[in-house]
């Protein structure tokens, strides 16, 4: 067959669409007289705190946000994994791209309240019951040293941890690995002998304390917490007010949690006083209440010659102008010197910037460097604009700028007047092999539970460095001191002004395979459409699909031919699989100037994060399945966001996606089946009013198909004519027998019998938030459970209702169908098909 081409050839037709939309998070910042007397009081403080749990969203807010702001110190969340495990309430990323994610919700989160953010190695594998099985699939040696690795780097003085070690509760492997791995790490991080190789790179370092933050929650109820013996915990009472914030620290919480909103955890205020405890496992006992940092000293007299520092900085916070922060510079450069001469200490380098941080702001220093384009390629000349203003003060010199990676003459020797902007323009062409901004940790392949990334120095960190930032030296009363001025790209929109873009390397060219899996049914051929992305003017080359032996294409490859540089060509592909049940990959090679590209360019735009660009393979999954199936219209109620109605229009279905307005008697009559989407009882709060309508619809003959909910808050109890109760009960290892408890039924016999085969190669688990209780009208079809556990048998139940069925299972097609597991598609087909065999 031949291909057919479609083109737009608007300039940044693509990437106009996609890449300039995002949150506006590149923006210099422009701090207040508030905000950098904040600063200096964190200045005055010489200590940090390291708070470690497993995923994004474990972290307490209220905690980091009470060390970062109430104590001063510097407080850092490490946060195991990056959560691609979980599920997502705002979109249908899962997996890698949902990791990407909640990393930058992570970030947002400790932009809120104060905190720094790390990572290790470790990859969210999904649910884990037991912390043996984590840290076996993790590599437990090769995390544990990127927690001493984090340690040595971020020196804490306490360590908090949020889950308890003790492997007796009950709760998520990873949690309880997490605790494991934080206590063991805090005995060999002082250790010459544990992990060697780290100390080519950083020093030993011994915290001083250890905590559990524990809480009611791990005690099962407020009544037994009541009774515990607290005898080594610390009250801590987080509910403090900060007059200068107009705040209280509860406040900066729960704005700060709220921005895990994938996970849909906004967080309503509070004010007021509010106890946290914190449980001693190692070290001394602070005296008295609120400062698990108490005995420690956190002045700069830990410091050999800080007394003096100590005592200059008191007198700078003491007469402090609020009115013209210029006014303290003199003292401030006075201050840089004398912490300058300080011998070597672990905290030199580190306030030394935050130093020079706070004499630039009172000088009112403001500087941006601009890109001409929001992207460019390999080979490029890129144009930079980078303006220069001292608002505040006179006599700032601007002596030269440097940007690794890029040649551009590098001495300015320039003096600014007060207010006067000064506007250096700079040009350099993009050498070959520059980084990009896809995420690091993505970019080699790793294992179930472990990210592979083989520099060091990039163990650890949230994100990825800036592509290019200028290298600033400036003049200031005698004083050299650096500024780092990251490149960004900026436009204004008439609507709502000047916005600022992250400035982006990409391939010469891309190619988008429309769909990440394709399943074929019984049908044969099918219609593969791939998006080809021009990033340079004046492209020709050819694309080219790779296939599996016994799997054809037609036609073999596509030539191309793109002018402008954002340019957009649609190609068509028809694939035909083989006689057999199949699965392989479909990968695509584009030829371009006599150079190999086999990149796809995925963006991830919401409003409360950076936008964020993957780069990976341009490959799609081809599933042949041997499937039948019944039934043609389906009205699907999307719920926190899945894949799986355009996953079962891949076998040949009608999905029609309905909202409140269309739950009616009349509409439902038109359908074949209604399924209820992932989590729609715990986010679609009409549904309540709808259940009368769904349920008339079943008697009448329809086919309702609940997915999973979670066992809490839902919307209603009542979404079933018969009783059922959900529970937390879920099934973690994909790979867990299946038992058949209803062999003979419709559901496993028609269109497809259903055997042992079909619940093979399924990904990261069974299922999840099974029902533990039913009445006698539900047949319970299968059972599994993990290793050394009592049976779950509510993961599909099965009930007639009149002329039709109502079904509730808990096994997880959101992740089944998207990965193309062929058992699960034809499961699926059985379940919509129920009632329609009319032999």
């Amino acid at each position: 067959m031949a291909m057919k081409i479609i083109l737009r050839s608007a300039l940044m037709a693509c990437l106009s669409g996609l890449l300039l939309s995002g949150l506006l998070a590149q923006a210099p910042q422009t701090p207040t007289s508030i905000d950098i007397y904040t600063d200096l009081q964190k200045l005055a403080v010489v200590g940090s705190a390291l708070y470690i749990a497993a995923h994004p969203d474990d972290e307490n807010t209220r905690m980091i946000a009470y060390l970062s702001n109430y104590l001063n110190v510097e407080t850092t969340y490490l946060s195991l994994t990056r959560g691609d495990g979980g599920q997502n309430l705002i979109g249908t990323e899962i997996r890698e791209q949902l990791g990407v994610l909640r990393t930058q919700e992570l970030l947002a989160a400790r932009r809120i309240d104060g905190g720094h953010q790390r990572f290790t190695r470790a990859n969210d594998f999904g649910y884990s019951k037991s912390p043996e099985e984590t840290k076996e699939i993790w590599n437990k040696d090769a995390v544990l040293g990127d927690v001493v690795w984090a340690i040595r780097q971020i020196k804490p003085d306490i360590i908090i941890n949020r889950f308890s070690h003790d492997s007796g509760r009950r709760t998520h492997g990873h949690h309880t690995s997490s605790a494991q791995l934080s206590v063991e790490a805090m005995s060999l991080c002082g250790s010459p002998a544990a992990y060697p190789e780290q100390l080519r790179h950083v020093d030993l370092w011994q915290p001083q304390r250890l905590f559990f933050n524990t809480s009611w929650w791990f005690y099962g109820s407020r009544e037994k917490f009541a009774k515990a013996d607290k005898s080594r915990m610390l009250p801590v009472d987080i509910g403090v007010f900060y007059p200068l914030l107009g705040k209280s620290n509860s406040e900066i919480a729960s704005e700060s949690r709220s921005q895990h909103r994938c996970q849909g955890f906004g967080s309503t205020s509070t004010r007021g006083s509010q106890l946290e405890y914190l449980q001693l496992i190692e070290g001394d006992m602070p005296e008295g209440e609120g400062d698990p940092l108490e005995g420690i000293d956190l002045t700069w007299a830990r410091v050999d010659g800080g007394q003096a520092v100590a005592k200059m900085l008191d007198d700078i916070i003491k007469d402090f102008d609020f009115v013209q922060p210029a006014n303290m510079i003199e003292e401030l450069v006075a201050l840089r010197s004398m912490i300058a001469e300080l011998p070597s200490n672990p905290y030199q380098n580190k306030k030394l910037k935050v130093l020079d941080q706070i004499i630039l702001d009172c000088a009112g220093v403001y500087a941006e460097l601009r890109a001409d384009e929001q992207y460019k390629t390999a080979g490029d000349e890129l144009k930079m604009d980078l303006e220069v203003i001292a608002r505040s003060v006179s006599g700032l010199q601007v002596k030269s700028v440097a940007i690794e990676g890029l040649s551009i003459d590098s001495t300015v020797g320039q003096e600014l007047a007060r207010n006067e902007t000064k506007l250096l323009q700079f040009a350099a062409n993009i050498p070959a092999g520059e980084k990009t901004r896809s995420p690091y940790w993505l970019v080699q392949e790793g294992t179930l539970g472990m990210y592979r990334v083989d520099d060091r120095h990039m163990i650890g960190k949230p994100e990825n460095d800036n592509i290019y930032s200028a290298e600033l030296i400036v003049a200031l009363q005698g004083q050299d001191i650096t500024i780092q001025v990251p490149l960004v790209y900026t436009e204004t929109d008439p609507a709502v002004g000047q916005e600022y873009f992250p400035f982006d390397i990409l391939p010469a060219v891309t190619a988008n395979i429309e769909k990440e899996v394709y399943v074929f049914g019984n049908e044969g051929t099918r219609m593969i459409q791939v998006s080809l992305q021009a990033h340079r003017a004046g492209l020709e080359g050819t694309l080219t699909p790779r296939l599996a032996p016994g799997w054809t294409v037609s036609p073999a490859a596509a030539d191309f031919s793109a002018s402008l540089k954002g340019e957009e060509q649609m190609f068509q592909f028809e694939v035909t699989p083989p006689a057999g049940q199949s699965v392989a990959e479909m990968s695509l090679i584009i030829n371009a100037d006599g150079q190999d590209y086999e990149q796809s360019l995925t963006v991830i735009d919401y409003e409360h994060i950076p936008r964020q660009v993957i780069l990976a393979k341009a490959a799609t999954k081809l599933v042949k399945v041997d499937l039948r199936r019944a039934g043609q219209d389906i009205a699907y109620i999307m719920g926190a966001g899945d894949k799986v109605p355009e996953n079962l229009e891949q076998i040949g279905y009608d999905i029609h996606l309905i909202s409140e307005g269309d739950v009616t008697p009349t509409n439902l009559k038109n359908f074949d089946a209604v399924i209820v989407g992932i989590r729609a009882l715990n986010t679609q709060k009409w549904l309540k009013y709808k259940m009368a309508a769904l349920h008339e619809y079943v008697e009448n003959g329809g086919n309702l198909i609940y997915q999973y909910n979670t066992s809490r808050r839902l919307v209603t109890d009542d979404f079933s004519p018969y009783a059922i109760s959900l529970s937390r009960d879920r099934v973690t290892k994909e790979e867990a027998e299946i038992r058949v408890l209803a062999p003979d039924h419709p559901v496993l016999q028609w269109p497809n019998q259903i055997t042992e085969a079909d619940f093979d190669e399924w990904v990261q688990e069974r299922g999840l938030y099974f029902p533990d209780e039913w009445g006698p009208e539900y047949t319970a079809i299968l059972s599994s459970n993990d290793p050394g556990e009592d049976p779950k048998d509510g993961g599909l139940l099965v009930a007639q209702h009149g002329k039709g069925f109502i079904v509730y299972t808990g096994y997880s097609y959101f992740r089944q169908l998207p990965a193309g597991v062929p058992g699960a598609f034809r499961l699926f087909a059985n379940m919509i098909s129920l009632g329609k065999n009319k032999s």
